[in-house]
């Protein structure tokens, strides 16, 4: 019988109990969406000309230009932090003891700095007319200081033995770094990186703030100046672009999944097909034939 010291397998009554629990807890959220639901239809706001304004061009072009400033947002926010993440995660692992302290004081600082405070008072101080790069800025001074704590956490989940032995071959420390140790941890950086940036993507709706014409902006400009003969399409236009935010942030985790599930594979390919154990190979001795036969052979020929 094999437990584990921190989790005990459940018997019969404790998983007839967290069944119990399980089927109780979905009925109550069942029950909340459908209240939520007929609350909403009661109220006119899905009925068919509440749609009727994402027929017009107008409105299509202006999701549309949401999106791509959403995505060019995130594109930069996303490389800069990751180049920012290195730069930080070097420093915290350098033999300097200066670069290692002033590294650790900025990435714990913008760790703890709230994303939206950050955001809005770089654009009130220094990105007043570009409220992008008051954007991206913010959010590769949040994002980048996590992801070096990724980047360091992988680092240093290589086993120590892999950079003594590149030492002791006369290895330096950046030699060390770039062909030893940075390769080995990718695999096991990928996933979390990569769900980092799905973060780093939801969190560019806080240009909203700031009134960069992302995509929620451009959401929150066509529910106030539309008006229907049921009052303002705010359900419809919050539907639309929560599913555009979902397939997005859906496609980046598949993404990760994806790279975790390839990382997981040897690195060696397939393993090679099995012989039959009882076939003779060719020019091999049987092994049923004496030690003497055996030397005999080489005679004969």
């Amino acid at each position: 019988m094999s437990a584990s010291v921190l989790y005990d397998v459940p018997g019969p009554r404790a998983r007839r109990r967290n069944l119990l629990y399980s089927v109780v807890g979905g009925a109550a959220l069942l029950g909340l969406l459908v209240f939520v639901v007929m609350r909403l239809y009661s109220q006119g706001q899905f009925e068919s000309y509440m749609w009727d304004l994402f027929e017009y061009n107008g409105i299509r072009q202006r999701l549309l230009d949401g999106l791509v400033s959403t995505l060019l947002a995130f594109s930069m926010a996303a490389v800069l932090s990751l180049v920012l993440g290195a730069l930080l995660a070097a420093g915290r692992l350098s033999d300097h003891r200066p670069v290692r302290w002033v590294c650790t004081a900025v990435v714990e600082f913008f760790r703890a700095m709230p994303l939206l405070i950050m955001i809005f008072a770089l654009y009130l101080s220094v990105f007043t007319g570009t409220p992008l790069w008051a954007l991206v800025i913010g959010l590769t001074l949040y994002n980048g200081s996590v992801q070096a704590e990724v980047i360091r956490a992988g680092i240093n989940s290589v086993p120590k033995g892999q950079a003594e032995a590149a030492y002791a071959l006369g290895m330096r420390k950046t030699q060390v770094m770039l062909t030893v140790l940075v390769p080995q941890a990718v695999r096991a950086m990928l996933p979390t990186i990569i769900s980092q940036l799905v973060v780093t993507l939801k969190d560019t709706s806080l240009g909203y703030v700031i009134t960069y014409e992302e995509l929620l902006y451009a959401g929150g400009v066509i529910m106030r100046n539309t008006v229907t003969e049921g009052g303002n399409p705010y359900v419809p236009v919050v539907i639309v672009v929560g599913t555009v935010y979902v397939l997005m942030c859906l496609a980046l985790s598949y993404l990760a999944t994806w790279i975790e599930k390839r990382g997981r594979r040897s690195r060696k390919g397939t393993p090679p097909a099995a012989t039959d154990a009882s076939a003779p190979t060719p020019g091999a001795v049987p092994p049923q034939m004496a030690p003497e036969a055996a030397l005999e052979a080489p005679r004969k020929s």
